[in-house]
């Protein structure tokens, strides 16, 4: 696939200047021979400019990115746009309709996959084919996460190390996405926002928070985030709405239970700890007291658990540092 001056194509899908195209692209099959589709939004704006990729849902469970993409594509209009969006609302198609995070098919997890393998597992296919049909059209890529269910803050992460060639485009880019903290840490493997750098596509991860099924204001957060990169990248008119400041971390401290019970948390998520601050108390079956738990680190909390109990040596949080 590739794009000229005048279009956007994906697929068998074609999207003129001032046109907006919305469509299912083919990238395989089920096991009853019917297609595996992927479904795709093109937007081209009357007026020349970057392309900007958006993905979503490469974990089957996080859904509020595919709700952010929803309100940009429904914002902005090929009358207003300078350049091109390209938009993939579920990437992961398996692991959606499984209402998880891995591949039912290979038990793989999409973003640890790419740049793909034309010959891989379904997962490495799917990643293979964005990343070389459609991802490569891009100047900036932007991969919508959340925390899967588990609670934890609005975040967005740069994921290629402090001496790689795109670090500063990439966490220029966090910067603009102004979501308030950013983890500056080189990720895992395979993560797009990784892959995409090496090849010289500035890309961030967002992590909007985490839930089952959708968080409005986690949403809410991811819709300005997308916005306010479309106006500093001159897509569109505005002037982005940027917090007075921000909080980098580069690394995680976990916090870790030594009795086993319920958690009582005297902090809540986003709070800034001190080293040596009560951030929790651990009470047993019966409701008495076993543990009162320190922050080891200065930081923000950052996640804790889904619920409220916890096994001895298991974490009941992190702490970004």
């Amino acid at each position: 696939m590739a794009r000229d001056q005048k279009s956007i194509i994906a697929g068998e899908l074609q999207a003129s200047p001032g046109e907006k195209i919305e469509g299912r692209i083919p990238i395989g099959e089920m096991q009853d021979g019917r297609p595996i589709e992927l479904p795709v939004v093109l937007i081209n704006g009357l007026v020349d400019g970057k392309t900007i990729y958006l993905q979503a849902l490469s974990d089957g469970d996080e859904l509020n990115g595919l709700a952010v993409i929803h309100e940009v594509i429904r914002r902005v209009s090929p009358r207003v746009l300078r350049g091109q969006i390209i938009a993939i609302p579920i990437v992961n198609v398996h692991a959606f309709h499984a209402k998880q995070a891995y591949s039912p098919v290979d038990n793989l997890k999409m973003n640890r996959c790419f740049p793909g393998k034309v010959d891989g597992t379904s997962s490495e296919r799917i990643a293979h084919y964005l990343f070389n049909h459609i991802v490569k059209q891009a100047d900036i890529c932007i991969d919508l996460h959340q925390g899967g269910v588990k609670p934890m803050i609005d975040e967005v992460r740069v994921r290629v190390s402090h001496d790689h060639p795109l670090h500063k485009a990439c966490f220029q880019l966090a910067q603009v996405f102004g979501i308030g903290y950013i983890l500056d840490q080189k990720g895992p493997k395979g993560q797009l926002a990784q892959a995409a750098p090496d090849i010289g596509i500035p890309t961030i991860d967002p992590e909007l928070g985490g839930c089952h099924g959708w968080n409005q204001l986690s949403i809410s957060k991811g819709i300005r985030g997308i916005l306010n990169v479309l106006k500093v990248y001159d897509f569109i008119d505005g002037e982005p709405e940027l917090p007075a400041e921000q909080f980098v971390a580069h690394q995680f401290a976990s916090v870790i239970s030594n009795c086993g019970g319920f958690v009582y948390y005297h902090v809540a998520l986003a709070d800034y700890v001190e080293i040596g601050q009560p951030i929790a108390e651990i009470h047993d079956v019966f409701g008495s007291l076993r543990e009162v738990i320190y922050s080891p680190v200065d930081g923000v909390f950052w996640s804790q658990p889904i619920y409220p109990m916890v096994s001895s040596g298991e974490s009941i949080g992190k702490i970004g540092v």
